[in-house]
């Protein structure tokens, strides 16, 4: 059984396929922290937006 499994944080969203829940096929990571390091930390509206932009191309990629 192939599984996706999707994870975020404040600043970093991920994506992986896995099989059987025991090898990774292939993972992805999209990382926001330096977009936010000119505010000084997290902002986040500005991340949450970030995750829904990048989910998706996660995914297909």
């Amino acid at each position: 059984m192939l599984i996706l499994a999707v994870e975020s944080s404040c600043d970093e969203t991920a994506v992986a396929v896995e099989e059987d829940g025991r090898r990774v096929l292939a993972d992805k990571i999209a990382s926001q922290a330096d977009m936010h390091a000119v505010y000084g930390g997290v902002v986040p509206e500005i991340a949450s937006r970030k995750h829904v932009e990048v989910i998706s191309q996660l995914a297909e990629a």
